[in-house]
C-alpha cells in the first residue's frame, strides 16, 4: 500500500508547476443575514460535455489560480474535461452545518483510500478514492474547530466558514476549509461564496483551499457544490 501511495503521489507532483498566488478569506456575517441550519443536499456532476453543471472538485497546480489554473487533469474522472472531478451526494445526501460529519475509524483501507462517505461518495482521483468529512478536531492539524455555518443575506448571497471540511487521500490527511482552522487564508484560500433561492432552497456554494504540508503542499483545491438546501427540523 505504502508503495503503491507513493508512486501515486510522485506522479501528482511531477505534473505540477512552481509559481505563487494569493487570497483572503472574508467571512463576515452581515446584519440581517439569516443562518442556514441543515442540509445541504448535493445534486451530482454531469460533465459529459464541455458545459458543466452540478457538483465537482478540481486542483490547481502550485503556483497556479482559480482564473487561470493550471489544473491537474485526473485520469480516473469521467468528465469531458478530466481537470474535473464529478462529485455525488454520500449516506447523508450532502454538507450538514450546524453538525458534524466525522470520518471512520480507521479513516483508510489497506490501499490508501479515504473512506468517509456521509458528505459525498469518495471519488477515484488518481488511481486513489479520496474521501470528505468535517471533525470537531481537524485530523491534520490538530486543532479544535466549529461545525460548517452558512449564512444568507436577505439578497440571497451566501457566506460563511467550513473550517471543518477534511480530505482523507493516501494515507494523509488535508484540511479543504476556508478558513484555516486558525483563521487564517493561507496563498489560494478563498472565502465562501454562493447563492440560495429561499423560494425553491436551490443554492451555489464555491470556495478554494490552499493545502499547506504534505505531498500537495501549495495545491489548491476547488469545490463547487450545488443543489437544495433543507432545513433541518426542530425536536
Amino acid at each position: 500500500m505504502r508503495a503503491r501511495t507513493r508512486l501515486v503521489l510522485a506522479t501528482i507532483a511531477a505534473l505540477a508547476l512552481v509559481g505563487t498566488s494569493s487570497a483572503t478569506a472574508d467571512v463576515a456575517v452581515k446584519k440581517k443575514s439569516s443562518t442556514l441550519v441543515g442540509a445541504f443536499q448535493i445534486d451530482p456532476a454531469a460533465c459529459s460535455t464541455a458545459e458543466v453543471s452540478g457538483s465537482y472538485f478540481r486542483m490547481i497546480a502550485a503556483g497556479g489560480t482559480a482564473d487561470a489554473g493550471p489544473f491537474l487533469p485526473n485520469g480516473d474522472s469521467t468528465c469531458s474535461d478530466q481537470s474535473y472531478t464529478g462529485l455525488a451526494g454520500g449516506t447523508d445526501g450532502g454538507l450538514l452545518t450546524g453538525d458534524y460529519q466525522p470520518q471512520p475509524d480507521p479513516p483508510f483501507d489497506d490501499a490508501g483510500n479515504g473512506l468517509a462517505d456521509a458528505i459525498v461518495q469518495p471519488a477515484t482521483f488518481f488511481a486513489l478514492d479520496f474521501a470528505v468529512s468535517t471533525n470537531e478536531t481537524d485530523p491534520q492539524s490538530g486543532d479544535a474547530v466549529p461545525a460548517p455555518k452558512i449564512v444568507a443575506s436577505k439578497k440571497g448571497k451566501l457566506g460563511g466558514q467550513l473550517k471543518a471540511i477534511s480530505v482523507a487521500y493516501g494515507g494523509q490527511e488535508f484540511n479543504q476549509g476556508t478558513p484555516k482552522p486558525d483563521g487564517s487564508a493561507i496563498g489560494g484560500t478563498s472565502a465562501l461564496t454562493g447563492t440560495y433561492d429561499k423560494k425553491s432552497g436551490a443554492y451555489t456554494i464555491e470556495w478554494t483551499s490552499q493545502i499547506a504540508g504534505g505531498s500537495f503542499d501549495g495545491f489548491t483545491g476547488v469545490w463547487h457544490l450545488e443543489g437544495t438546501f433543507e432545513k433541518a427540523t426542530k425536536k
